[in-house]
């Protein structure tokens, strides 16, 4: 009896696929605190509890959160008197606090300490009378916390190198800059090349503002991306981390792709792919990797790599409201 021919998909399936994995990837210490006090303030509370915006940017981490009894809101004005609520991890204008203590509510406040050391800074150079360049994204909800700092006026947002050559001062103003945690550092490198090529007196922290979670996971993706046919990046469309590791695999020349969950896999993106790299943002859990890699499995043969390019160890503390 002859054989029964295999249909293209059944063919599929036999074929070998390399999965280059970047470490790290993943959850960052800051994102672990910011989840871990809507958890623990739920459990102390009691639901619901009030989260001001995404926690972090991620569709799964925020519904998971919604099922134990996070109600997540845009505004203060849509919490109730009474009830507790959380800033996330990306940090928030001084109006906010101000309004949640006016109000007399119960509030944890989840900014990620790196971005909180970059608040003070704001607050430094404004003390020293220096008018602040911000290197960031517009609207990005980092941004607009760290702008808050500060009063209106006493700060300029920087998004690109061109930015910079349109940028007019009087003479003899004192001039700083400070940057969003989650740049591109390639990127970022250039626009700081560029302010201090303009202005050379200008006055920078002395270590850079672009987290150690950002820069390793970009560093990973190059470690990966060069010997890969396909970049898939987990990661939600509105995570300014994530976005940024599409960016540095297709600087590699190597097709990136942005996804949310295995499903937005495509069977024809493996078409001529031998070679997967596979990594995921600070706000992307490892289980939405592992399903990934079983997504893979099902249409052809995994074999797995890890590529570590440095280790994490960094651990933030929660607020004392959770701890005493």
């Amino acid at each position: 009896m002859n054989a029964p021919l295999q249909t293209p998909d059944a063919q599929a399936v036999r074929l070998p696929l390399t999965l280059l994995i970047a470490a790290p990837r993943g959850f960052c210490a800051g994102v672990d605190r910011a989840i871990e006090i809507v958890e623990k303030a739920i459990e102390r509370y009691g639901a619901p509890v009030y989260v001001r915006h995404e926690i972090v940017h991620n569709r799964f981490v925020v519904d998971n959160l919604k099922a134990k009894g996070a109600i997540f809101v845009e505004e203060l004005d849509q919490v109730p008197d009474g009830a507790p609520v959380v800033f996330s991890a990306h940090g928030v204008p001084k109006t906010v606090p101000a309004e949640a203590e006016r109000r007399g509510l119960d509030y944890l406040d989840a900014t990620c300490p790196l971005v909180s050391k970059v608040h003070r800074q704001a607050e430094r150079q404004i003390e020293k009378g220096r008018h602040i360049l911000f290197v960031g994204h517009r609207g990005h909800p980092e941004v607009i916390g760290t702008m808050g700092q500060v009063p209106e006026g006493s700060i300029t947002l920087v998004e690109t190198v061109d930015d910079v050559a349109g940028l007019d001062f009087p003479a003899g103003t004192e001039l700083a800059f400070l940057t969003q945690t989650t740049l591109s550092v390639d990127d970022t490198a250039q626009i700081i090349s560029a302010l201090e090529a303009k202005f050379p007196e200008i006055a920078g922290p002395k270590a850079e503002d672009i987290c150690y979670a950002t820069s390793n996971r970009q560093a990973a993706v190059k470690q990966v991306a060069p010997g890969s046919d396909l970049v898939l990046v987990i990661g939600a469309p509105n995570s300014s981390n994530s976005l940024r590791l599409v960016e540095v695999a297709e600087r590699c020349g190597t097709t990136a792709r942005l996804i949310q969950r295995a499903s937005d896999i495509q069977p024809e993106w493996l078409d001529g792919v031998g070679t997967i790299g596979l990594t995921a943002g600070a706000s992307a859990p490892e289980t939405l990797v592992r399903e990934v890699v079983a997504k893979l499995a099902e249409w052809r043969e995994v074999e797995e790599h890890t590529l570590m390019s440095a280790e994490e160890k960094m651990v933030f503390k929660l607020p004392r409201q959770l701890t005493e």
